[in-house]
């Protein structure tokens, strides 16, 4: 199966330890949010949705790059006065959402779309129509 999550410390002990804390830092130190995903094979497809709340359609990017895909998103936390009363608690994330994954060999990268509606982003990741297997004669002339 292709479309493997790219592995992060989110993965590892530190992830059951503190889940909302940032998951990783990217290669200019900046922290980021993995954010958790689902993905589906569906025929001649693969699905992968992952929950964005907060998060504004214009803000997200999604690329391929090397046979990865990636997704971006950033928030940021809104600045209020304190006229409606003191914070006691805040576990909204804010910051940056970033999550990538290897698509293998049996995607189809220039057709891969998305779409997001209700703080969900859908991505759809055609297959490669597979050659049939087998063998053929070829006639000599």
């Amino acid at each position: 199966m292709a479309l493997v999550p790219r592995k992060h410390s989110l993965f590892g002990d530190r992830f059951l330890d503190d889940f909302w804390a940032p998951a990783a830092t990217d290669g200019d130190g900046k922290a980021f949010f993995a954010p958790m995903v689902d993905i589906r094979e569906k025929g001649d497809h693969y699905e992968i949705t992952a929950e964005l709340p907060g998060v504004k359609k214009e803000d997200i990017h999604v690329t391929v790059h090397d046979g990865v895909l990636t997704l971006e998103a950033e928030t940021e936390q809104e600045d209020k006065e304190e006229k409606d009363g003191r914070l006691i608690r805040q576990e909204r994330r804010y910051g940056r959402f970033l999550r990538s994954f290897d698509l293998g060999g049996d995607v189809h990268e220039a057709d891969i779309s998305a779409r997001f509606e209700d703080g969900v982003l859908t991505l759809r990741a055609p297959k490669l129509k597979e050659k049939p297997a087998g063998q053929r004669r070829i006639e000599i002339g």
